[in-house]
């Protein structure tokens, strides 16, 4: 999400790196692409009127801190201004004690919002309150049946009274119910329409009026750009809503829905829907989001996510494992299923601050090696996955294992061979040592076979050569560099 606004927002910083300080000259030409971003990512006009000025107002009043560039001070500023306009701060979800809490869902057809119902409802039950799914919307073909099947999946109860049933009494009768049972959240699914039109709002003043709900979150399509933020709007002046969903938000390169919403509309955005699956909802932070536009990754959230799906005793067990070298591949596998449950490869690696740089298609690959590597190693014995060095020294394992997954022997020689690699630099670096480092990246597979036999290192190792042109070449080409500067 963000990518292109993130990389235009990158040739922002550009304007000012190699300048000494902040002035009205130098400011002009970042604020311009700062501009353009914006508005290519589809944010509101005035919103991009109003942030420019604000930003162009601090830079230009603020003192450059000793050992801080411009254009990491400006970046700071751009940050800062990023947060306010999407609210400041998480808004969380109302909780009534000793009676439910009524969450009325409204929304437009097709951005997702029975779907977001449910992810709300799996939300809730990780923070231990109970739900329970009313089913209003009796006009989409299906859309009940859709709303049960979901709930069964999540193992939250759903309370329709089928298809020619009037909303409003469904609403009614199911908080009733909420009530009896002793329900701590009501989620009120309501029926949505291609447009909005005034039977449709008509319908959903009178369900709000009847049920009274703490919260009236309006789900919106992010993909809709701008235009989420004008309908936020209308939503809001004419039924009164007390939050957002912004949907789809994985696929919104641009973002201007997240930076329009609580500017335009007044009403904050509470979640984000980050996948198609019931478990990707995740709460609204505006400085998490403000990190990721930037390219900065979002570590809060990462860690989060690693908590839900990580039991601290097995991470206890798995790190002994690792660092004693008796990391065998049921225990890769474990984790790549772990990694798997925290949502995408992409999603993931993208929070980490440093690694917003690769592209999709190096993401795609990234995730293609991990399947295969699932794929090779399911098919291998529960004795060949325990012990590793089985594979390595038997060629007639390593063919029956690449023709049942469908690869070559080639592909499960270098498999079995780089997590051999792996292992042992993981032995060493619970010692105390960082040996292959350098060499992982910049030096070759020479050097990752010295740290894997523990054998000395070749020429080279750690940026050392034995050749002597090279290092007067070397020293050469750093002089040259320190004169530029």
């Amino acid at each position: 999400m963000f990518d292109a606004l993130a990389d235009r927002l990158e040739s922002a910083w550009k304007k000012l790196r190699g300048q000494d300080k902040i002035s009205q000259s130098n400011i002009q030409d970042a604020l311009r692409e700062v501009r353009r971003a914006l508005l290519e990512a589809d944010v509101n006009l005035q919103v991009v009127k109003d942030f420019i000025t604000e930003v162009e107002a601090k830079a230009q009043g603020s003192e450059v801190i000793a050992g801080v560039r411009p254009d990491q001070q400006f970046i700071k500023i751009v940050y800062d201004e990023l947060v306010q306009v999407m609210g400041e701060e998480n808004v969380p979800l109302a909780e009534v004690q000793g009676e439910p809490t009524i969450v009325l869902m409204a929304g437009l057809q097709g951005t997702g919002k029975t779907t977001a119902t449910a992810k709300l409802a799996l939300h809730l039950r990780k923070l231990d309150r109970s739900c329970l799914l009313v089913a209003t919307d009796v006009y989409r073909p299906a859309a009940i049946d859709q709303l049960v099947t979901l709930g069964k999946q999540i193992d939250v109860p759903v309370f329709e009274l089928g298809s020619d049933a009037d909303p409003v009494e469904i609403a009614r009768q199911g908080v009733e119910r909420a009530r009896a049972e002793g329900v701590n959240t009501v989620i009120i699914d309501t029926a949505g329409r291609l447009q909005i039109d005034e039977d449709m709002m008509a319908e959903l003043a009178q369900i709000k009026a009847t049920v009274q709900p703490q919260e009236t979150l309006l789900v919106v399509d992010s993909m809709t750009g701008q235009e989420a933020a004008n309908l936020t709007r209308t939503f809001h002046e004419q039924i009164g809503i007390t939050g957002a969903i912004l949907t789809k938000l994985d696929g919104d390169s641009r973002g201007g829905a997240a930076l329009s919403v609580r500017q335009i509309s007044g009403a904050p955005i509470k979640f984000v829907g980050v996948g198609e699956k019931v478990e990707a909802l995740q709460p609204f932070y505006p400085d998490r989001m403000a990190s990721r536009i930037l390219g900065m990754g979002d570590v809060l959230t990462l860690v989060e996510k690693a908590q839900e799906e990580i039991d601290l005793a097995d991470a206890e067990k798995m790190q002994e494992k690792i660092l004693s070298a008796k990391f065998d591949f049921t225990d890769f596998l474990k984790q790549l299923r772990l990694l798997k449950n925290m949502g995408s490869l992409g999603g993931i690696i993208k929070m980490i601050p440093g690694m917003n740089k690769l592209s999709d298609d190096q993401l795609k690959h990234g995730e293609t090696q991990l399947k295969r590597c699932e794929s090779m190693i399911n098919s291998m014995t529960r004795q060949e996955r325990q012990d590793p060095d089985l594979l390595a020294s038997s060629p007639s394992r390593r063919r029956r294992i690449a023709t049942g997954a469908g690869y070559k022997e080639s592909d499960v020689s270098k498999l079995v061979a780089d997590f051999q690699k792996m292992r042992s630099l993981m032995q060493q670096m619970g010692q105390g040592q960082f040996p292959g480092m350098p060499g992982m990246f910049g030096g070759g597979m020479g050097n990752a076979n010295a740290f894997a036999g523990n054998r000395p290192a070749a020429p080279g190792w750690r940026g050392y050569t034995d050749n002597p042109g090279a290092k007067k070449k070397k020293k050469e080409k750093k002089k040259k560099g320190f004169g530029n500067l």
